[in-house]
């Protein structure tokens, strides 16, 4: 495994970044677990999750089974960097009572306590806005942010789907107030078929030292091989990759990228995440593997290199929206 710097911290974090978004709901407990120590043995030590993981009446099932794993103990806490998140409506029935959603300082420090017991430790590594609340001013929320860092409870701060202007504002925020370094992580989608954050997500991330954290990096398995796959009779595709592909012309830009591959003779997923790795200011991708094979498909993409020809003709599929603000300026 491959490490690097959480954006302009000292904190050392593996190029992969394991997603547990399908414990519980796609992959079991037992299956988790094994997943967890096969991600810890290949020298994962970043896992991402969030306090509605579980979805529906089983939110805070996933953090639930991460604490159920760290409990086994053998150093799994110690080794891992843990990431979590707040703002999500925890209730059941999606009726959240006043108060308990979103980023108050009340519910920030109710989420991060009902997080600490689910997840069986005492503090969480980086703890993520999940969401801009635009009801809530940075002065609150970096005032709750303070006083759970005194206490040992968090020790690092990501946002998660900002825009840039809110990367910069509640970093100014940050450094106003004094006391807190502020962001240092943006969990952002970001992959080959969906470049947008270069325009001005990702040049806020630098400009403020914050490390790029990619979700989706498959497109929802749109770039995993997802045509050939089915042609072979495998999984069809669902959700975002299966709206893409009732557009002939997006359909046609996932085959030209299946035929490249096939053309370097290369595996589409592993392919998408190593173009990633190759990106500026980004970390690392969240893999969410449903299995252990999964996983290990993954692992292979850190020590896969593209070549220029490849990565240029990538850019010919999936071109960039260009650099801000010349892409929309002139």
């Amino acid at each position: 495994m491959k490490y690097t710097q959480l954006g302009r911290t000292g904190l050392k974090v593996s190029r992969l970044v394991l997603g547990t978004m399908n414990f519980g709901p796609l992959t079991d407990e037992a299956d988790s677990h094994a997943i967890m120590d096969a991600a810890l043995d290949s020298g994962i030590n970043f896992f991402d999750t969030a306090n509605v993981y579980g979805w529906g009446e089983n939110k805070g099932r996933t953090e639930k089974i991460i604490g159920n794993w760290f409990a086994k103990g053998g150093e799994r806490r110690d080794k891992v960097v843990l990431a979590t998140k707040v703002y999500g409506n925890m209730a059941a029935d999606g009726d959240a009572w006043p108060n308990h959603d979103k980023l108050s300082a009340l519910n920030i420090r109710r989420a991060v306590d009902a997080s600490l017991q689910r997840l069986q430790t005492d503090h969480i590594d980086l703890y993520q806005f999940h969401h801009v609340d635009r009801s809530t001013p940075f002065e609150e929320i970096w005032q709750a942010i303070d006083v759970l860092v005194q206490q040992g409870k968090i020790l690092y701060v990501g946002s998660s789907n900002f825009p840039g202007y809110k990367i910069a504002q509640a970093n100014e925020v940050a450094e106003r107030r004094g006391g807190t370094i502020g962001l240092v992580s943006e969990q952002c989608l970001y992959n080959l078929a969906e470049r947008r954050a270069e325009m001005e997500v990702i040049p806020a991330a630098q400009e403020y030292g914050l490390g790029v954290i990619p979700w989706s990096p498959l497109h929802g398995g749109l770039l995993g091989g997802v045509l050939k796959k089915q042609a072979q009779g495998g999984r069809r595709a669902s959700g975002r990759a299966a709206d893409a592909l009732g557009d002939t012309s997006a359909r046609a830009q996932i085959q030209a990228y299946e035929d490249l591959l096939d053309k370097h003779g290369v595996d589409p997923g592993e392919t998408a995440l190593a173009w990633l790795l190759t990106r500026p200011g980004v970390t690392g991708p969240i893999v969410g593997p449903r299995t252990a094979e999964q996983l290990e498909s993954a692992l292979r993409a850190v020590e896969l290199e593209l070549s220029q020809d490849l990565l240029d003709g990538l850019d010919e599929i999936f071109p960039g929206p260009g650099p801000s603000p010349e892409a929309f300026a002139w």
